[in-house]
């Protein structure tokens, strides 16, 4: 009978958090299906944790190189997706996104005319294998006689045209992003038909992110349920089923080695190891809910786990050559646990480049 410590312990080697690492960034998005990137930096970080002597540097090349993409796709945020996967993403899951965008929409006076005319400007201005930044992008928007000057409108703007397929991540431009369009940065790839989409995403999820439910999977992709429904049974037959506290939880079975020491990571803010799921209790306790920032939500915070349970909070800041981290736990750590912190913390300088102090 699967506990909720094999629940931790096998979405650990799932994700490839704990086990073997990838060897390549590219292969960690496509494993996962789509990793939330809306903080860009904490996205590379998220990534980086999976692929075997990851930089910074190395993922930032990915994103550059158009070997992954940061486009809005799923939920209303941006997510990493790979070239070979974008196209049948957005054809999948834009059409609910647009549906949980419809009130701002409206709110914003937004309607199919005035996206019509913002995708013809946006198209015009990148054409060419041109990338331009948001702020470059506003101009031409503007000069058009679109209203765009509400940050707002402008943000919805620019989602749409990613829901719709016309545009997507450029390379940076220091620090900021810039856009493309899909069809000159995306080299062409297998379409997938719906039916063939809704199997795949649910077997890419509960492969990679399981032991997981349905509901977890619902919120995940932001499917309907019926969807959800639909992509699992044209799944499961490859998949394990295990009732844990009532409820059903499915995964690709395999042996969970058992660790002698203390597994320690330093997670970002939005890892898939947290945000994938919408029930959150296998792996942390409420209780500590008030030991949060002032927002209150998992989420946003930086996490220390250990042994799979998240125990624990962190924070950095950086000095001259330096990345100093603040470790804030819930708990007590024995020396082991915390030597186990120390190395998890060197880890992350090396990601970066960085020397490391470690302050708990």
């Amino acid at each position: 009978m699967m506990t909720t410590v094999d629940i931790t312990h096998r979405r650990l080697l799932n994700q490839h958090l704990a086990g073997t690492p990838f060897a390549e960034p590219t292969e960690v998005v496509q494993w996962l299906g789509a990793v939330q990137a809306q903080d860009y930096a904490a996205a590379k970080w998220a990534v980086g944790q999976r692929v075997q002597g990851a930089t910074d540097a190395m993922i930032e090349q990915a994103c550059s190189e158009g070997a992954i993409l940061r486009t809005h796709v799923m939920r209303p945020t941006w997510h990493f997706v790979t070239p070979t996967d974008i196209r049948w993403l957005l054809a999948l899951t834009a059409p609910r996104v647009n549906a949980f965008n419809g009130s701002w929409y409206r709110k914003l006076e937004l309607d199919d005319a005035v996206f019509r005319q913002s995708n013809s400007v946006l198209m015009k201005a990148l054409q060419g294998a041109k990338q331009l930044t948001r702020p470059e992008l506003l101009v031409g928007l503007q000069q058009a006689g679109i209203a765009a000057a509400d940050p707002l409108r402008f943000t919805h703007i620019m989602m749409r045209a990613e829901l719709d397929g016309l545009v997507c991540s450029g390379a940076w431009r220091g620090k900021q992003p810039t856009y493309a369009l899909l069809e000159e940065r995306v080299p062409p790839a297998p379409m997938l038909q719906r039916e063939e989409a809704l199997a795949e995403l649910a077997r890419r999820y509960f492969t990679s992110h399981g032991p997981a439910t349905l509901q977890d999977y619902s919120w995940w992709s932001g499917l309907t349920v019926a969807d959800t429904k639909a992509g699992l049974e044209m799944v499961k037959s490859q998949l394990s089923q295990e009732l844990v506290d009532g409820k059903h939880y499915w995964f690709v079975a395999a042996p969970v080695p058992t660790e002698k020491t203390p597994e320690a990571y330093l997670l970002p803010n939005y890892d898939e190891y947290i945000v994938a799921y919408t029930d959150r209790s296998a792996v942390f306790d409420a209780a500590h809910t008030p030991k949060l920032d002032a927002r209150g939500n998992i989420l946003f915070n930086n996490i220390m786990v250990l042994d799979g349970r998240i125990i624990g909070t962190w924070q950095r800041t950086f000095k001259h050559n330096m990345v100093i981290i603040n470790a804030n736990p819930f708990v007590s750590l024995s020396a082991a646990e915390q030597q186990a912190f120390a190395s998890a913390a060197e880890r992350y300088g090396r990601f970066l480049g960085l020397m490391t102090m470690l302050q708990i």
